[in-house]
């Protein structure tokens, strides 16, 4: 009697260990941001890099648009987009809010001095808390808001040509 309940348990354990696997395997992994489109952004806090203050929502709903880039000087994939972050500094209707994640104050200061500094404001995330109430799991991955912090597009990785396109065109309208 005994070794037929340790059978069954064993079978149950071997058909549930399958069916765990089974889901896991078939559920959607990539990383998803449509849903985050046409949501506002609330609680909007972070620390500014240099100053003592805080910025706020209030502070982003001044701009028409705002892009929100999260990027830090250890990234590689930041170096490759910065120049394109440059260029759309020059559009009249979107400021730059930079948010520099998990790194030390000194690289940032070095990466933005020899690459020059692209953000009409600079906000600082050292433990990368603030971060993921965005929806930010790695860096770069920047955010694209109207002036209701409503969010227009989100940009995994870093920002091309094609989406530099896609800025400059929705500044414009």
């Amino acid at each position: 009697m005994q070794k037929k309940i340790i059978k069954l348990f064993i079978l149950l354990l071997i058909v549930f260990v399958i069916g765990v696997f089974f889901i896991s395997l078939n559920k959607h992994s990539i990383y998803d941001t449509r849903s985050l489109i046409g949501q506002k952004i609330t609680d909007i806090r972070l620390d500014h890099f240099s100053k003592n203050k805080t910025i706020t929502g209030e502070d982003l709903s001044k701009n028409n648009f705002t892009l929100i880039n999260f990027w830090a000087s250890w990234c590689k994939p930041c170096r490759d987009e910065h120049s394109i972050l440059l260029k759309l500094n020059r559009e009249k209707n979107l400021k730059l809010l930079g948010v520099n994640v998990k790194d030390k104050k000194n690289n940032a200061l070095k990466f933005l001095n020899d690459l020059g500094n692209p953000y009409d404001e600079l906000a600082r995330d050292e433990l990368g808390k603030h971060s993921v109430n965005f929806g930010i799991y790695g860096v770069p991955e920047s955010i694209l808001i109207n002036k209701d912090l409503i969010i227009i597009k989100k940009f995994i990785g870093p920002i091309s040509k094609n989406d530099y396109e896609y800025i400059k065109n929705t500044v414009r309208k």
